[in-house]
């Protein structure tokens, strides 16, 4: 109810006035300002649509301790450049689980190809597959290179969806190359969120039980 003393504008003005009150409507739903328009993110708060740029998390004690300092970089710099909605933890997440930030001691990590003769290099970029191959869609470069694997997977997660409502899991469950119906799958995708959880706001305990 409009107080006593609230100035009061005549039915004519409104007339007026409403085709600019319809347009300013649309203008604010194409922006996404109108309230309930905000995405989840992993880690709470809000996620823009692809192509925005999102608040990103500091690096956790997790992060600092776990993730070599040029690995670190190369993780927050990719998703400003290649996929802006999306929370650099999960890329390096993808990387934990995928190599150990190039540290595992494993077939096709550093050269040739892995134990199941596909795929290669820190962030373990399908070779074989296509054509084009996985790695020929998103890559440039060495697959070997973290500075060119890093910023190919941020690349393939957001052509994924990883940035758009409700596109994260599957798009991590992409990379892996299922769904999460398949069991392995559905642990690839837990593994990998638990440590960008982990990266984005943890402890080392909590990388180490992600793990357990």
């Amino acid at each position: 109810m409009i107080p006593g003393g609230y100035p009061q504008v005549s039915v004519r003005r409104k007339l007026q006035l409403a085709p600019w009150f319809i347009i300013g409507l649309i203008v604010a739903n194409g922006l996404h300002l109108l309230p309930g328009q905000a995405e989840e993110t992993p880690h709470g708060g809000s996620r823009p649509r692809r192509g925005s740029v999102t608040a990103q998390p500091s690096p956790a004690a997790a992060a600092r301790v776990d993730i070599p300092a040029a690995y670190l970089e190369l993780y927050r710099d990719a998703v400003k450049q290649h996929c802006p909605g999306l929370s650099w933890t999960i890329l390096a997440g993808v990387g934990k689980v995928e190599s150990n930030h190039g540290r595992a001691q494993l077939l096709g990590v550093r050269s040739g190809l892995n134990s199941a003769g596909c795929c290669a290099g820190p962030m373990q970029f399908n070779l074989t597959d296509g054509p084009p191959s996985t790695w020929a869609k998103y890559g440039h470069g060495s697959p070997y290179d973290p500075g060119d694997a890093i910023p190919a997977a941020a690349r393939k997660l957001c052509a994924d969806g990883a940035a758009r409502p409700g596109g994260l899991v599957p798009a991590i469950a992409g990379y892996y190359g299922g769904t999460t119906a398949n069991p392995p799958t559905a642990g690839y995708v837990a593994h990998v969120r638990c440590a960008a959880h982990a990266y984005g706001g943890g402890t080392v305990r909590d990388l180490t039980r992600c793990f357990a």
